[in-house]
């Protein structure tokens, strides 16, 4: 549904494509190849989402055409110099969108389009690696976990009851849940996500940071040591909210792992109590550990077995000297602190009046926030736009029949009333209850993850396409789901769906989980 319209010398035309969903990095590379066609003021190509819809408009894009697609209609729009050279950059994103779909049909891919599927394909399927829009997220994963399969949950914008649900359930069924926001994590030496490429090793990570993980692991490969296996938690898991679930469940694993002699554990400020369990619990694997936990009143500390440093560079350090059997002290910067210190006084004496900013750009919050505890160190106080605020605890829930994590009352009536209930409101409501999962853990209570470590890993892809090809380059076993948004994406419709699918009765072979 292409159409043109003409704002003084720049011309907007738009394509409108029903029911074609694409992921985000699919069309972020579209938009970035018709911004280099000529002509091209700016492009867009994004699915039309009430909250794109938003994102158009302010940038000026969402001519009339756009503001008719749904939530599962792709839409493309391109201003241009001319009319001639916006609906010419329109046939080239034409000329993207088929020759990816040529590229599938040659190769003889042909993707299940669900999880149930996908698992019928891939015998022996173990991990879940979703990807899918955050206000879809919790139902995939969801269905997974519910299938016996551990997930790794990479999306963001997940609501904090939907991820307390989740890691509920998945604890209670013995699995991992790895996120939300989940971006890196090594499994039996299978990097996922955005995972650098480093060796197997002897030491275990766990963290409540993406990049904080990345950065240990790339220190330890420097330092001449490899990863057993990395377990992202989510940002917000050792927060006061959430309880630190998934991290004493990951603990507890590497503690029973064979190949890992060393834990690691690395967030930003959490909780006083979650810091109370998890050292309590390192106290219990016989293993030595290094906690790096950034805050402002993280002091370096030794206790038994557990070494406690302050910055992420000490993590690593700290780690390395533990198996090389080295000793090790803390510093704050690597190098010569006097010369570090002589550059500040040089900086600071060039400044003139009114200049008092220290300006930097990261690419994750925690490197900016330790950034900020070494800066204050030399600087005095540094202020910034960091959040690191505790999470608010979610509103307690009243119990449900068979549906405890529900935040609603449960409807006199029938079983009908009870699903039309469910399915108003926003979505993640209608998926935050464990279903089923009253029935009990499946196979003891963490006997999975600790089997997961044993096992090869293999993964049902749902979401960026991009995860699976970088798998199958590995020889990892890998199947992608060409998932969509279900209901057409209209999220009322999809609760409705989600609940009457919970009141199905489950396969009791499913909830068993994969074994090796």
């Amino acid at each position: 549904m292409p159409g043109a319209r003409a704002a003084s010398s720049v011309t907007a035309a738009t394509l409108v494509r029903k029911s074609c969903y694409q992921d985000s990095v699919t069309l972020l590379a579209m938009a970035r190849a018709l911004r280099g066609a000529p002509g091209v003021r700016e492009a867009a190509a994004l699915m039309g989402t009430p909250a794109n819809h938003d994102l158009m408009r302010q940038a000026g894009l969402l001519t009339a055409e756009a503001g008719t697609a749904g939530p599962n209609d792709l839409v493309i729009v391109v201003q241009a110099d001319s009319d001639t050279l916006a609906h010419s950059a329109l046939a080239r994103a034409e000329e993207l969108l088929t020759a990816r779909q040529r590229r599938l049909e040659s190769a003889g891919r042909i993707y299940p389009r669900t999880l149930d599927s996908a698992r019928r394909r891939l015998p022996g399927a173990n991990l879940a690696l979703i990807s899918v829009p955050g206000v879809w997220a919790p139902a995939e994963a969801r269905k997974a976990l519910r299938m016996g399969l551990h997930v790794m949950l990479w999306s963001d914008n997940v609501s904090l009851e939907d991820e307390l649900a989740l890691k509920r359930l998945a604890r209670e069924r013995g699995l991992l849940l790895m996120g939300p926001d989940c971006g890196t994590a090594y499994l039996n030496g299978v990097p996922l996500g955005f995972a650098n490429v480093v060796p197997r090793g002897r030491i275990g990570l766990v963290a409540a940071s993406g990049t904080g993980l990345q950065q240990v692991a790339c220190l330890l490969a420097a330092g001449g040591e490899g990863i057993s296996q990395a377990i992202g938690v989510g940002g917000r898991d050792m927060s006061d909210a959430v309880g630190g679930l998934m991290t004493l469940e990951a603990l507890d694993a590497l503690g029973a792992d064979p190949a890992t002699e060393l834990v690691v554990v690395i967030g930003k400020p959490s909780a006083p109590e979650v810091r109370r369990k998890v050292e309590d619990t390192l106290g219990t694997l016989g293993k030595p550990a290094v906690v790096a936990m950034l805050g402002r009143d993280v002091r370096p500390a030794r206790d038994g077995k557990i070494q406690v440093v302050a910055t992420l560079e000490d993590a690593a350090r700290a780690a390395l000297a533990v198996v090389h059997g080295e000793r090790w002290t803390p510093r704050a910067f690597s190098g010569d602190s006097a010369a570090t210190a002589k550059r500040i006084a040089l900086a600071r004496a060039t400044l003139g009046r009114g200049q008092r900013a220290v300006h930097g750009l990261f690419t994750g919050g925690t490197l900016a926030y330790e950034a900020v505890l070494l800066l204050e160190s030399l600087l005095g106080p540094v202020s910034g736009n960091l959040r690191t605020r505790p999470c608010p605890r979610p509103r307690p829930s009243r119990p449900r029949r068979g549906h405890g994590g529900r935040n609603r009352r449960r409807p006199a009536g029938s079983r009908r009333a009870d699903r039309e209930a469910r399915g108003h409101g926003r979505l993640g409501a209608a998926l935050q209850c464990p279903g089923r999962a009253s029935r009990g853990r499946h196979r003891g209570s963490r006997t999975l993850i600790r089997e997961l470590f044993a096992c090869d890993v293999r993964v049902i892809n749902c979401g960026l396409e991009g995860f699976a090809l970088d798998l199958e380059e590995l020889g990892v076993p890998v199947i992608h789901v060409q998932w969509s948004p279900p209901a057409g994406g209209d999220p009322h419709k999809a609760a409705l769906l989600a609940a009457l699918e919970d009141d199905e009765e489950e396969d009791p072979s499913r909830g068993e989980g994969p074994r090796c």
